[in-house]
C-alpha cells in the first residue's frame, strides 16, 4: 500500500505546486501562439478530440511547428521532450528504446508506436522492426504520446504507453516546401512536400532522402575483447581478433514517401520507408562489425470511409495493409574469432519478410444524453510469410567451415501467422456539470495464445475553473513476439509456444493547472504492476541455452512534472522533471537500465522579427545496473543543444543553424547486463547542421 501513500501526499503537493506558480500576466496576446498551434487537443486519448486537460489520461501533444523550433530531424529528438520518456540505445543498429516511466527492454516491445492511428508493430520482435534506421520529421504534422495503458483501446503492446506520429496532409500543406540540410558526420538530407486541391480531391505528397556516415565515438572494448582475453593465453596462442578499440558503427541511407489523399468521405494513404546500407552500430552479437550492413523496407497503405449519414452515428470504415522486410548480411565475430575457429569471421545473415492486413469497424454514437459511446471491432492478420538465413556454424555454435543456406534445413525461425479479431466498447459519461467518466473495455482473441480483456476507467473533475483532477486505471497486455514463441536452432535462445501475454495494471492521480492564460503546469502520479514478464531463463545443464517463460513481476511508482509558460510575448519555456522507481520482484532489486531522474528545459525566444532562438537541456539521471552486472551505475549525462532560425528571408525562405551537444559532453547509454560492452554506448559528441528551407504557403 506504499504507493497510497504517495498518491495522498502527491495530492496536496499539486496544489501547492499550482498555486505556486499562480502569477498574474499581461493580457496581450501571445505572438508565439502561431509558432505552437493547435497543442491543446488531443484525440488518442479516446480516438475523437478533446481538450487534452479534460482527456481521460495522461497525455502530451507536439505540434510540427514546436519540433520545427526545437531543432529535431528525427522522432527520437522529439519525443525525448516528453516527460517520463527517455530515448535509450539498442547496441543492434542503435535502435531506440522508448522507455516509459522505468519500463525498460532491449527490444523495446512495451511501447505502442502508431502512424495515422495504425500500429506498425512487427511480428519477429514485437518492435518496430530490428532494422528501424529512424524517421525523418518533415513530413509530420504532430506526435500525441500518452504514458500509462492504452490496451482497452489499441490492443496489443499499448503497455507502458502509446506514441502516435501524424503526417501531413492538405490541413497543413497547402502549396509546397522544400529544404536541404548539411550537418556533421557527413550528413545530407533533402526533401519536398507539396498539397493542393485538384478538382474536388485533398491530395498532398511529401519525399525525403538522407544519407550520413553516423557518429563514429569509441567502442573501448566489446564481447569479442573479452573472448581474447582467453584465446590469447595457453593452450591457445592466436591473436587478438576485435575491431575494439573501434568506432561505432551508424552510417544508413533513407528513401521516405507519403501520399495523403481525400474527398468526400474517403480518404487513401500510401506510404514507403526504404533504409539502405544501415550499419550494425555495436554489433548484432556485441562484437564490432566495420562491414555488416542492414537493409529494410516497409510499405503501408490504409482506406478509410467515414459515415455520417446515420443519424447520432458518426462511423469510420479502414482497410490497412503493411508490408515489411528485414535483411541483412553480418559478421557476429571477426575474422580469426574463437582462436581461429572462424578464419572469415563468424556469419549469419538472417531475412524476415512480414506482411500485416487490418480491417477495422469504429463507431461513436451522441443520442444518448451526457453520454458518447464508442463502439468497435476489428481483425487483424499477421504474417511471417518468408524466412531466409546463411551462416558458418551449427545450431550449437560450431563451425561449418563455409557459408551455406540452411533456409530449409536448421533456420532460426519457421513462417507463422496470427490472427487478432477484437471487440471493444466505451462511455464517456458526463455524469454531473464537473464530473465525467470514461469507462472502456476491449475484448481480444488471438490464434496463437488465447483471449485477454483489458478495462480502462477514468474520473476527470473539473475542480475549479482552471484546475482538473483525475484518477485513471487501466490494464494493458504485450502479445509475445514471434522470436519468444517459436526461435529454432538458436545456440543462445529458443521460443515457447506456450506463452501468456504479459500485463500490466497501472493507477495514476493526474493534476492539470491553467493559472493563467499564459502558465500552465501539470503533475502526475502513478504505480504500476506487472505480471508474467517474459524472459529468457538457462535450461538446465549441460545445455547452454535458454528458453523463453513468463517468470517476472515487477512494481513501480513514480511522478512527472511539467510546466508550460509564455514567460512573456516573445519567450515562451517548456520544462519537465519525472521520477520513477522500480523492483523486480523476484531478486528484489532495481530492474535496472532506467534513470530514476530525468528533466528536460526548452525555451523559444522570439528575440528579434523573423529571428528565433531555441536552446533546450536534458540531464539523464544515474540507471542502476541490472541483477547480476557488478558494474557501478552509469553516470548521469547533461545535453544542451542550440538552433537560430531566421524566417522570412525574401517572403519564401528561411535558414537554420543548430548546434547539439554543445559542450561535447561523454554521454553514454547501457550495454546489456552482464557488460560485454563494458564501457557502455557512447552517443554523439558535439555536432551541428545547417538548413535552408523554402516555403510558399
Amino acid at each position: 500500500m506504499g504507493y497510497l501513500r504517495y498518491l495522498l501526499v502527491g495530492a496536496p503537493l499539486a496544489l501547492f505546486l499550482c498555486t505556486s506558480f499562480a502569477q498574474s500576466q499581461n493580457n496581450e496576446e501571445s505572438d508565439l501562439a502561431a509558432i505552437y498551434g493547435d497543442v491543446d487537443t488531443v484525440s488518442i486519448a479516446t480516438g475523437a478530440t478533446q481538450p487534452i486537460a479534460r482527456a481521460p489520461a495522461v497525455a502530451t501533444v507536439i505540434t510540427a511547428a514546436q519540433i520545427k523550433a526545437m531543432g529535431a530531424t528525427d522522432i527520437d529528438q522529439v519525443l525525448e521532450a516528453v516527460p517520463g520518456l527517455h530515448v535509450s540505445t539498442f547496441y543492434q543498429g542503435y535502435n531506440p528504446i522508448y522507455t516509459i516511466r522505468g519500463i525498460y527492454s532491449d527490444f523495446n516491445p512495451r511501447t505502442l508506436v502508431l502512424i495515422n492511428g495504425i500500429p506498425i508493430t512487427n511480428l519477429y520482435e514485437g518492435n518496430r522492426g530490428s532494422i528501424w534506421g529512424g524517421m525523418p520529421v518533415n513530413s509530420v504534422a504532430r506526435i500525441e504520446v500518452i504514458r500509462g495503458p492504452g490496451s482497452a483501446l489499441y490492443g496489443a503492446d499499448a503497455y507502458s504507453g502509446v506514441i502516435n506520429v501524424i503526417t501531413k496532409n492538405t490541413d497543413n500543406i497547402l502549396g509546397t516546401e522544400a529544404g536541404a540540410r548539411l550537418g556533421s558526420f557527413n550528413s545530407r538530407d533533402l526533401w519536398l512536400l507539396h498539397g493542393d486541391n485538384y478538382r474536388g480531391v485533398d491530395i498532398a505528397y511529401s519525399l525525403e532522402y538522407g544519407t550520413t556516415d553516423g557518429q563514429e565515438r569509441t567502442i573501448e572494448a566489446d564481447r569479442q575483447t573479452l573472448y581474447d582475453k582467453t584465446f590469447t593465453n595457453p593452450p591457445y596462442s592466436a591473436p587478438p581478433a576485435s575491431y575494439a578499440p573501434g568506432p561505432v558503427h551508424l552510417g544508413r541511407k533513407y528513401l521516405e514517401g507519403r501520399i495523403d489523399t481525400a474527398w468526400n468521405n474517403w480518404r487513401i494513404r500510401f506510404g514507403y520507408q526504404g533504409r539502405y546500407d544501415l550499419k550494425t552500430g555495436a554489433g548484432v552479437a556485441q562484437a564490432l562489425d566495420p562491414a555488416g550492413t542492414n537493409k529494410s523496407t516497409r510499405f503501408n497503405m490504409d482506406v478509410s470511409y467515414f459515415m455520417k449519414t446515420i443519424k447520432n452515428w458518426d462511423t469510420t470504415v479502414q482497410l490497412s495493409y503493411l508490408d515489411t522486410s528485414a535483411e541483412s548480411d553480418l559478421t557476429l565475430f571477426p575474422p580469426g574469432a574463437f582462436g581461429g575457429a572462424y578464419p572469415n569471421g563468424m556469419i549469419g545473415n538472417p531475412y524476415v519478410y512480414e506482411r500485416h492486413s487490418r480491417l477495422s469497424l469504429s463507431s461513436f454514437y451522441s443520442g444518448w444524453l451526457r453520454h458518447r459511446i464508442r463502439l468497435g471491432a476489428g481483425i487483424n492478420y499477421g504474417d511471417l510469410y518468408k524466412v531466409k538465413e546463411t551462416k558458418n556454424f551449427n545450431p550449437d555454435g560450431t563451425p561449418i567451415g563455409s557459408v551455406v543456406d540452411v533456409t530449409e534445413s536448421a533456420p532460426f525461425m519457421r513462417p507463422h501467422n496470427r490472427t487478432n479479431t477484437y471487440l471493444l466498447g466505451q462511455d464517456e459519461w458526463s455524469i454531473a456539470n464537473d464530473w465525467a467518466l470514461t469507462a472502456g473495455l476491449r475484448y481480444d482473441n488471438y490464434s496463437d495464445f488465447g483471449d485477454t480483456v483489458n478495462p480502462r476507467a477514468a474520473l476527470v473533475w473539473q475542480t475549479a475553473y482552471n484546475l482538473t483532477s483525475k484518477l485513471l486505471y487501466g490494464r494493458a497486455f504485450r502479445a509475445p513476439s514471434f522470436l519468444e514463441l517459436y526461435n529454432i536452432n538458436n545456440p543462445v535462445a529458443l521460443g515457447n509456444p506456450n506463452l501468456k501475454p504479459e500485463t500490466i495494471d497501472t493507477l495514476e492521480l493526474a493534476f492539470d493547472y491553467q493559472a493563467t492564460d499564459k502558465l500552465r503546469t501539470g503533475l502526475n502520479l502513478f504505480h504500476y504492476r506487472m505480471h508474467d514478464i517474459i524472459r529468457f531463463i538457462p535450461d538446465p545443464a549441460p545445455a547452454s541455452t535458454s528458453t523463453a517463460q513468463n517468470a517476472g513481476d515487477q512494481n513501480g511508482y513514480g511522478l512527472e512534472w511539467e510546466i508550460n509558460w509564455s514567460i512573456s510575448h516573445t519567450i515562451k519555456l517548456n520544462a519537465n522533471y519525472a521520477l520513477q522507481r522500480s523492483e523486480d520482484q523476484t531478486t528484489h532489486t532495481d530492474p535496472g537500465n532506467a534513470p530514476h531522474h530525468e528533466i528536460y528545459g526548452g525555451v523559444s525566444w522570439s528575440f528579434k522579427t523573423d529571428w528565433l532562438l531555441n536552446p533546450q537541456i536534458t540531464w539523464i539521471g544515474k540507471r542502476p545496473r541490472a541483477f547480476g552486472d557488478t558494474r557501478p551505475a552509469l553516470e548521469s549525462y547533461t545535453l544542451v543543444d542550440m538552433t537560430l532560425r531566421r524566417t522570412h528571408i525574401k517572403d519564401n525562405f528561411e535558414f537554420a543553424a543548430s548546434i547539439r551537444n554543445i559542450f561535447n559532453a561523454d554521454a553514454r547509454e547501457p550495454s546489456p547486463s552482464p557488460g560485454l560492452i563494458p564501457n557502455d554506448l557512447p552517443l554523439a559528441g558535439r555536432n551541428f547542421y545547417v538548413e535552408l528551407r523554402y516555403t510558399n504557403y
